[in-house]
């Protein structure tokens, strides 16, 4: 599959572009394979975007998460587990969302 057009950090230049084809393409070039409990969190995270045109900050997300998807996954640890490293920039790029402006 041909990713839609990125900027030089992989992110999304059009997050309108997105659909699970380009977040697997995506996910796997972070060498990250997807389950349904990553897929939870890319669709809240999305839904939040929609919502409030922005990406949430940790605390929020972390809020969010355990409000929607129950107390064990509303953790900043359960969130490492699923996008290791720099969870929130990874999850973002995933999510093809762009880059959090709270992000390094």
């Amino acid at each position: 599959m041909t990713l839609p057009p990125t900027d030089p950090e992989g992110f999304l230049k059009d997050h309108e572009s997105w659909n699970p084809e380009v977040a697997l393409a995506i996910a796997a070039a972070e060498s990250l394979e997807l389950t349904d409990a990553h897929w939870e969190v890319i669709e809240l995270v999305r839904t939040f975007y929609a919502d409030y045109g922005l990406f949430p900050q940790n605390r929020v997300l972390v809020s969010k998460m355990r409000e929607q998807l129950g107390e064990a996954k509303g953790s900043s640890i359960y969130l490492m587990k699923l996008f290791s490293g720099k969870p929130i920039r990874v999850l973002a790029k995933v999510a093809g969302l762009p880059k959090p402006p709270f992000c390094e």
